[in-house]
């Protein structure tokens, strides 16, 4: 076990030996740890689900009006007599309850990270987006009224005058100016606590200080975390927040048993009711305590989707350097292991890295300068990136490398024509990660050198109409080219980053449709793509860039028997109504899932039919500041490791004393 340090850090998971993949190739050995053997025992009963459509995602039957399913796997798609014929001797029966359905294959978010969703969305939720939570939809605040007014309103109905409000969402450019007075005027004896939408910030009333017993003497001579700090003001961000006493002690608030629990119970019924069968986790950071909870929440019997993990590349060779970092890594992916029956693995030989900053920090690196003088950072510098690139390329590691900016663009294209010329390899799947800003150039050059997309599409509908504050409006509508990546590879893939944006691969298929932003425009409408490439985004090209296209992603006889049922049909109704299409439920493993009617949304997400407008908005933003200038010059590289570090550190500290 390794132990902890004050950045970012990885820890072992206890467990038996597991050797990985030498070659890259995975597909038998996952598949045997998904969903057991492939072949059906010869007794085994055949269900045939007739539907009122079938969308397999299979070039060479495109639909059908049944699929058959045998204990874990498909056996085919077709019509009820092909299937009942194919089925040969074994029992048939035949299962009507999705008769008047559409069934495609299961959705997958192809990266997201349970943590940060679990913690965020268990906190009382005023956000710059739409969030359909089970049981709890809750609308956008577009303004600092609209903040300021919810806020208000959350702290006057909790009955408990010593209870902690925390509450997540809240972004500058949005809502306004936020400080220790203004919470003060909201109550000066109830700690209030608001965590920026990011996730990189924090804003303290004086209470909340109190209660996390934080002085100014506490964040004072830290180096450049100190300057991170606005102590008058309670505001804390970048090092200032992850590097100084006020994470841990945030932390022990937010991260308690009881809240983690709670949050990530929500998170699977929420990912359910978004139809989501599977998910990986890019880079986690986990302590044997927090497994434990993992295993008991998200490997839970009833749990209806497969939680899955990549190394973190940045990590590791931070903490053990890169004489050992191979050997680290090995060691995490054999501690969760695949093996029958579980739902939580690590996926061999494939490993997270990183180039620029985040974007909803602006800290992306960019060829032309911001608009208002600030500059991104590199989580990773180049010549670093580089290092770790040829290590685990030349070890046959496929690589996830984050990027956001037009400069990261061409650092991660560097790296790999340099890859590739010093150590050719063939379908070496080398995925960009979020992708929001590049050239057609380098679209080109990526697609040219084998590279696969997964981005995020929600970067456009999301912040176009605010980033014009920073980058200008072209290059902050021209965010996320998909159409771009679509004529030069059809392995375009999408993800939530969650809590980045929501986790509905069904918005998210909206989003790349139509690019509409809540001030009711269409962001660079030529970088729009059609419902077909979108809905491949959620399905086969999410799992063609796991390495797992023989086993998820499409309806096809031998692969994992996982769909997700809708109520209408995507490629029937309105592009713009994509978003709104209700999801039934699911079938992991071939077991059906219903979505509990109280789990179902209720709330249809904001397309742009915002009464406020973007004059409006813009008007009401507070413009970019110190604090954005500041952490430009002097951001910590950990990033969201550190509260993903602190988080575990915290459960497993909370857990002691519960």
């Amino acid at each position: 076990m390794h132990s902890l340090k004050k950045t970012c850090v990885f820890f072992a998971l206890s467990g038996v030996a597991h050797v990985a993949l030498a070659d890259g190739s995975m597909n038998e050995a996952i598949g045997k740890g998904l969903a057991g053997p492939v072949a059906a025992t010869a007794a085994q009963e055949v269900v045939i689900f007739p539907a009122k459509k079938v969308i397999t995602m299979e070039d060479a039957q495109k639909t059908a009006e049944a699929v058959a399913i045998s204990g874990k796997r498909f056996v085919g798609a077709g019509t009820v007599s092909q299937l009942t014929r194919l089925a040969g001797d074994r029992p048939v029966r035949i299962d009507n309850s999705l008769k008047d359905k559409i069934i495609m294959p299961g959705f997958i978010d192809q990266h997201l990270h349970p943590v940060l969703g679990a913690l965020t969305l268990a906190t009382e939720v005023i956000a710059t987006e739409d969030w359909n939570l089970p049981g709890n939809s809750i609308k956008a605040a577009y303004t600092p009224d609209e903040y300021m007014s919810r806020l208000k309103a959350a702290e006057k109905k909790m009955s408990k005058p010593n209870e902690p409000l925390v509450s997540w969402g809240y972004h500058k450019l949005w809502h306004g100016k936020m400080n220790r007075q203004i919470l003060d005027q909201i109550s000066s004896t109830r700690p209030i606590i608001i965590w920026q939408r990011s996730c990189h910030e924090v804003y303290l009333n004086t209470a909340a200080l109190k209660l996390l017993n934080i002085s100014e003497q506490d964040v004072q001579g830290k180096g450049s975390a100190s300057k991170m700090v606005n102590y008058a003001e309670g505001h804390f961000w970048e090092r200032g927040f992850m590097s100084t006493k006020v994470l841990p002690s945030f932390l022990k608030i937010v991260a308690t048993p009881e809240r983690l629990t709670f949050g990530l119970k929500q998170m699977v019924a929420y990912e359910h009711a978004n139809g989501v069968t599977a998910y990986n986790e890019p880079g986690a950071v986990v302590t044997p305590e927090m497994w434990a909870l993992y295993e008991q929440i998200l490997g839970a019997k009833d749990t209806p989707m497969y939680s899955t993990f990549l190394a973190d590349g940045r990590g590791i060779v931070d903490q053990v350097g890169l004489g050992k970092a191979l050997d680290v890594v090995e060691e995490t992916v054999a501690s969760a292991p695949e093996a029958p029956g579980k739902k939580l693995m690590f996926f061999p030989k494939q490993i997270k890295l990183f180039a620029d900053g985040a974007i909803i920090s602006q800290l992306m690196q960019m060829k032309e300068p911001y608009t208002d003088g600030h500059h991104g950072e590199w989580m990773i510098n180049p010549d670093d990136l580089e290092r770790r690139a040829k290590l685990f390329w030349d070890a046959g590691y496929q690589l996830h490398i984050h990027v956001n900016g037009d400069l990261g663009a061409e650092v991660v294209l560097a790296t790999l024509e340099k890859r590739l010329q010093e150590n050719p390899r063939q379908d070496h799947r080398f995925v960009v990660v979020h992708f929001a800003n590049s050239t057609e150039t380098q679209i080109a050059r990526l697609a040219k050198n084998g590279a696969i997309f997964s981005v995020n599409p929600y970067y456009p509908v999301g912040f176009a109409d605010k980033y014009a504050d920073g980058l200008g409006k072209k290059r902050a509508d021209q965010m996320v080219r998909n159409a771009s990546v679509i004529k030069h590879t059809p392995h375009l893939s999408f993800h939530s980053d969650l809590p980045m944006a929501p986790s509905d691969p069904l918005y998210l298929a909206w989003a790349g449709v139509n690019r509409i932003t809540p001030s009711g425009r269409t962001a660079a409408p030529e970088q729009r793509i059609s419902v077909d490439v979108a809905l491949r985004a959620i399905t086969i090209e999410a799992a063609y860039s796991w390495r797992k296209e023989d086993l998820l992603g499409s309806i096809k006889a031998g692969k994992i028997a996982n769909l997700t049922v809708l109520e209408q049909d995507p490629y029937q109704v309105d592009p713009k109504k994509l978003k709104d299409i209700p999801v039934w439920g699911t079938v992991f493993e071939g077991k059906v899932y219903p979505v509990p009617a109280e789990n179902k949304r209720k709330l249809a997400r904001t397309d742009g039919a915002v009464k406020t407008s973007l004059a409006t908005l813009h008007q009401h933003a507070a413009p970019l500041s110190e604090p954005l200038a500041s952490l430009a010059e002097n951001t910590d590289s950990c990033q969201l490791g550190a509260i993903a570090e602190g988080t575990a550190i915290a459960y497993a500290q909370n857990l002691a004393v519960h």
